[in-house]
């Protein structure tokens, strides 16, 4: 895996000192535009995002690739993600796809001396999968590994009607010490590429650094 950085300076802006957020992507990633703001730009780098992605397919293969990814982006902002990169590749013959976002929330206000650990009960209490407490280089961290259902729309089906598709998911909340959280999500919706890209994500969840407005490492507080 090759060290590249995904984005040098992911700033929480919620109180106390600016926390400068680093980690690591492995080779093979496309980044999905986040920073754009008109439609019409954001098409355009999707359909380009495309012919990279999938540069053997026609441009009706592209095309429709671009409307599925577009269709994320009012998730994407409603959960505050400043990353979204995707990988492919092939298991057994099949063609896997698995989506990573890197995102700042803020943190409640209920948390207390111990946010890992009431986030944790939080994400117990909601039922949303399997959850643990870890320790990471970087401090303290919930984990949580479940699935979810959405709906894909006939316009991008093979059959032309509506159908629900499962993504399995590993979802890391990281609390920082400027009253936000550092939210980073693997999620799948190709269980034959669950092994390798759940693997894949541990080394990125396991590179994140956490760097001080003067540039000096810090380490959050257990």
């Amino acid at each position: 895996m090759t060290a590249t950085t995904a984005q040098d300076n992911l700033r929480g802006s919620v109180g106390g000192d600016g926390i400068d957020v680093r980690w690591i992507m492995p080779d093979g990633f496309f980044e999905i535009p986040m920073d754009v703001e008109d439609l019409d730009e954001t098409a355009e780098q999707l359909i380009e995002l495309a012919r990279k992605t999938l540069p053997e397919a026609d441009f009706e293969v592209q095309l429709q690739w671009a409307v599925m990814v577009a269709a994320n982006y009012d998730s994407f902002v409603e959960a505050g993600v400043q990353y979204a990169g995707f990988v492919m590749a092939e298991v057994d013959g099949t063609r896997c796809t698995a989506t990573v976002s890197v995102s700042m929330i803020d943190l409640d206000e209920r948390a207390g001396s111990n946010p890992a650990g009431f986030i944790g009960s939080t994400m117990r209490h909601l039922g949303i999968g399997q959850v643990s407490e870890v320790e990471l280089p970087c401090g303290p961290a919930v984990s949580c590994i479940g699935s979810r259902k959405s709906s894909l729309d006939g316009s991008l089906t093979a059959s032309g009607a509506a159908e629900d598709v499962w993504t399995s998911f590993i979802q890391v909340q990281i609390p920082l010490t400027n009253e936000t959280v550092l939210v980073l999500e693997m999620g799948t919706p190709t269980p034959e590429g669950w092994d390798g890209f759940s693997s894949m994500f541990a080394g990125v969840v396991k590179s994140v650094r956490l760097f001080n407005e003067a540039g000096k490492p810090i380490v959050m507080p257990g």
